[in-house]
């Protein structure tokens, strides 16, 4: 018997060992799936020397893949690529394309040659695009410094990078360096996910938002690092399911709300949730703004919990009266309706007295404001709170002491 079963167990070996090369053919024959692969460098012409214009061969690449039928993969070698303006159209017939970034993508040194256009890279009505790795510098600076002087000759800036009417969107350990405006805009989006972004830009950059979300709904960002000089993550009109987890904020103007009521017809903010932020220096902490004009636009159904303020002038503020100039401000009772807003462990500290205000519509007073374990402290004492037309409750330890009225 054991000498049977051990021939057995050899006949087997040899006939797998015989096998083997044949059940491997027929796997590569038939493949259970596909991946076309396009290298910007190979057969498309880009070159990675930062100077030579590589825009075309980016296009051709976009082209090739869009117009495949199987999974896509575009890969972007180490190196500089220097782009002009350039529209990633589709739709596609590729059902997922990859864009693996190895290098930095850089624009032009003539900051008019982005600024006179609207967006410097622009995804238009695509579906499961996903952007992974690589940096892009827009070099602003150049934009900036002409501002600053009030040259009125001056271009007003150019998005980085635009995601429009698009769904199924994966941004993943991508850097946004020095935008000339906003960083990333999703507009017109369902389903976009970015994880381990992170986005520099000098604190007084003007305009340079890190991520704007408008007019889109499920969308999530996880594990990303802002630092601008404007808002962090700036949530516009009709932006329903918003999910923000692990961020560290600073220097900028935090994560906000609005500005809303620009518009009567404005679409509504819903289902936002902000959590485990770290606000470090920045003007703002969590803020919801509006205009003091008339609108049918609301917020409600909004979350802030584990946060920590460290230094923060405005930790936690709604301001329904904004109008930053504070020349030929609307005088109107804001119409946005806010409501169901729930602040739940918040700490830090406040580089005002005034750690937590409550300014809300006279016309649409605020209602709903939950506020649970609240501890912020300007110069190691008691800060202080500001209400007006604001309904709500607290619960737990809540310093400074809640103004809110039941």
């Amino acid at each position: 018997m054991p000498n049977n079963y051990s021939n057995n167990i050899l006949m087997m070996k040899m006939s797998l060992f015989i096998l083997y090369p044949l059940i491997m053919l027929i796997l590569l024959a038939f493949p259970t799936s596909s991946t076309s692969s396009f290298n910007v460098l190979m057969g498309f012409g880009a070159k990675p020397n930062g100077l030579t214009d590589s825009t075309e061969a980016f296009l051709r690449a976009w082209e090739a893949a869009c117009a495949s039928t199987h999974d896509t993969l575009i890969y972007v070698p180490k190196g500089r690529y220097l782009l002009r303006p350039l529209v990633f159209k589709g739709p596609c017939k590729s059902p997922h394309i990859t864009f693996r970034i190895d290098g930095t993508l850089v624009a032009p040194q003539d900051y008019r040659v982005l600024g006179r256009a609207q967006n410097w890279l622009n995804f238009q009505r695509v579906t499961g695009v996903s952007i992974v790795g690589g940096a892009l510098d827009a070099k602003g600076p150049a934009l900036w410094a002409c501002k600053a002087n009030s040259a009125k000759s001056c271009p007003s800036g150019a998005t980085t990078l635009s995601i429009t009417y698009s769904k199924d969107i994966k941004i993943t350990g991508l850097l946004s360096l020095n935008s000339q405006m906003f960083h990333i805009v999703i507009n017109h989006c369902e389903n976009v996910e970015m994880r381990g972004v992170r986005i520099i830009a000098h604190r007084d950059s003007p305009n340079t938002d890190g991520i704007h979300v408008q007019l889109s709904k499920n969308v999530a960002i996880f594990n990303s690092a802002i630092g601008t000089g404007d808002d962090c993550v700036s949530i516009g009109p009709g932006t329903q399911n918003l999910w923000i987890e692990r961020m560290a904020c600073g220097p900028g103007h935090g994560i906000s709300i609005g500005s809303l009521a620009k518009d009567m017809n404005e679409e509504g903010v819903q289902n936002v949730t902000v959590k485990q932020v770290v606000f470090t220096g920045t003007q703002n902490g969590i803020r919801i703004k509006s205009w003091a004009k008339p609108s049918k636009g609301f917020v409600e159904s909004v979350h802030f919990s584990n946060i920590v303020m460290r230094n923060v002038q405005n930790p936690i503020i709604i301001d329904q009266n904004y109008c930053p100039s504070h020349v030929n401000c609307p005088d109107h009772a804001s119409g946005i309706k806010i409501k169901d807003i729930t602040y739940e462990n918040i700490k830090g500290t406040s580089a005002t007295t005034i750690a937590t205000k409550f300014d809300c519509s006279p016309g649409n007073p605020c209602s709903g404001i939950r506020l649970e374990d609240v501890n912020l402290t300007f110069q190691n004492k008691p800060a202080q709170s500001l209400c007006a037309n604001a309904k709500g409750i607290s619960f737990g330890t809540v310093l400074p002491n809640s103004c809110l009225s039941n």
